[in-house]
Order: structure tokens, then C-alpha cells, then sequence
């Protein structure tokens, strides 16, 4: 089973790769840090799962090398994990709204959510639930 974790630059995928598979990524505070993908593993319920860690993208109409690679990834993938940034919900839901129409099992993801309360940034997710 391969797992693809998907969103804009700078929502935090490659920490959350790290974190899953022990694998460390160079990290960067700006967009274009990851331009290939990373691959690793990690086992969930005694089964060996890929997870995939794609190169930022703002919607699935590539507009560089990076980007390209990202959406070919969603082919390949089994499952979506789409990580959005809770800071910047509106900007994230562009990509969401694109992957959804291509029908993948997908998770939503809000990643940042400290950072969003600290800011005062309130989500309704139930309703954010309902409405994609």
C-alpha cells in the first residue's frame, strides 16, 4: 500500500514523513525545499506501508519540475493524506478541492494547528467536514 503525503510548500509534510517513518529530511522555511520525493516505511496493523513524500504543489496543474512530480505521485498513490495548513486554510483548500475530484481514498490533514489558535484562527472542522 503506498500512502502519499500531499499539500502546498511549507505545511509541514516532510516533518510529518519524518515522524512517521523515522526518516529525516532536510526541512527548510521556504517553498521548493523538497523537489524529488522521499520514500519510507512504517508498519500499521502488521503490514509494511510506503509512505511518499511529495514536493509542495498548489493544485494539480503543475506550474514547475517540482509540481510535476507531485502529481504524478497522486496516480500512483493508494491513499491521499492531503495536510493542510491550518493558518492558511483558503490557500490549502485549492489543492483539496482538486484532489478529491480524483476520487482517491483521502485524509485531510490540519497541520499548524497550534500556530492557527495562538493567531486566534478558529475552524469549524465538523462544518469544514460537511462542506467538502
Amino acid at each position: 500500500m503506498r500512502v502519499l503525503l500531499i499539500g502546498n510548500p511549507n505545511v509541514g509534510k516532510s516533518v510529518i514523513f519524518s515522524r512517521l517513518t523515522g526518516i529525516n529530511v532536510i526541512t527548510s522555511n521556504y517553498p521548493g525545499t523538497t523537489v524529488e520525493f522521499t520514500k519510507g516505511f512504517m508498519h500499521i496493523g502488521g503490514k509494511k506501508v510506503e509512505i511518499i513524500d511529495a514536493p509542495g504543489t498548489y493544485s494539480l496543474q503543475p506550474t514547475s519540475r517540482a509540481e510535476q512530480v507531485a502529481v504524478n505521485l497522486v496516480d500512483e498513490a493508494d491513499i491521499i493524506v492531503d495536510i493542510i495548513d491550518a493558518t492558511n486554510l483558503e490557500r490549502s483548500l485549492y489543492l483539496t478541492l482538486d484532489l478529491i475530484k480524483t476520487g482517491k481514498p483521502m485524509v485531510i490533514a490540519l497541520n499548524m494547528w497550534d500556530e492557527a489558535k495562538h493567531r486566534g484562527i478558529k475552524i469549524d472542522v465538523e462544518q469544514l467536514q460537511q462542506i467538502l
